[in-house]
């Protein structure tokens, strides 16, 4: 069963890839130079433009939205499961490189790692199997 606690969860994985990803692949110089807004400049602090680069990143955010989608719309928990081990995957790499690699201002720093841990708590919330009411009235996992 695909329940409102994993459709929320998918709808914030969706609306996080798609913000990411329709940026970067859409505008990547202003990607590259303002995100993720509001004034704060978290990439072009890590090195050279590379475009390249930068749109395979908003290619592999969509990609992941685009599972999410599917997942919020299934009627069963098995894609959102799997968009959970992607987002999972994904965002404990993510998260540990930029550990081991912090760039930029203290509140730039703070707000990279505060955002980047999202990813692998949203992935390993959904990966978690659904509750359902056996006949009985008693839950499964």
């Amino acid at each position: 069963m695909n329940t409102p606690l994993r459709r929320g969860l998918l709808a914030v994985a969706t609306a996080l890839g798609l913000y990411v990803g329709l940026w970067a692949e859409l505008l990547p110089r202003t990607f590259y130079t303002s995100f993720p807004g509001l004034g704060l400049h978290w990439i072009d602090v890590d090195g050279a433009y590379d475009e390249h680069l930068i749109r395979d990143v908003g290619s592999f955010y969509l990609a992941v939205s685009a599972l999410s989608i599917v997942a919020l719309l299934a009627r069963t928990d098995g894609p959102g499961r799997l968009a959970g081990l992607a987002w999972g995957v994904f965002g404990v790499l993510h998260f540990g490189y930029h550990v081991t690699h912090p760039e930029g201002s203290a509140v730039d720093v703070a707000g990279t790692l505060a955002s980047l841990a999202v990813s692998p708590l949203v992935g390993l919330l959904l990966v978690l199997p659904s509750r359902r009411l056996r006949v009985d009235g008693e839950a499964t996992a």
